[in-house]
């Protein structure tokens, strides 16, 4: 296997928190429903996490943020669920696995991603 894309975001929760106030449409436009029930920190670090996801996709156009939800195993590690038009470009890519790690703390959130293929 070989690391075909590499991603990175940081988000300041404090000014996610001011976006969704702003942008009440915001929350229903990039999170799925799942997503949606989770608190601001939680919620920053999967903007993140989406971030760098395009990051390391080459960050096309067209790309649905609704097209990745980041969930959590059984055990707590998250993991990136893809369809529709980012599954397509992780495809095109030849990507065959996703990594993802989250960290939120001191007012900051977190993400990195590698598609490897």
């Amino acid at each position: 296997m070989a690391i075909l894309g590499l991603g990175i975001d940081v988000v300041e929760i404090a000014r996610f928190e001011d976006a969704l106030e702003r942008s009440p449409g915001f929350l229903e436009r990039v999170f799925t429903p799942a997503e949606r029930t989770m608190g601001h920190a939680s919620l920053a670090a999967r903007w993140a996490a989406k971030e760098a996801l395009a990051k390391a996709l080459g960050a096309p156009a067209g790309l649905s943020w609704q097209d990745c939800e980041v969930t959590r195993e059984d055990g707590g590690q998250p993991r990136l669920l893809v369809t529709g038009t980012v599954a397509a470009r992780v495809a095109a890519l030849g990507m065959t696995s996703l990594h993802v790690s989250l960290s939120h703390d001191a007012g900051i959130a977190s993400a990195v991603v590698i598609g490897e293929g």
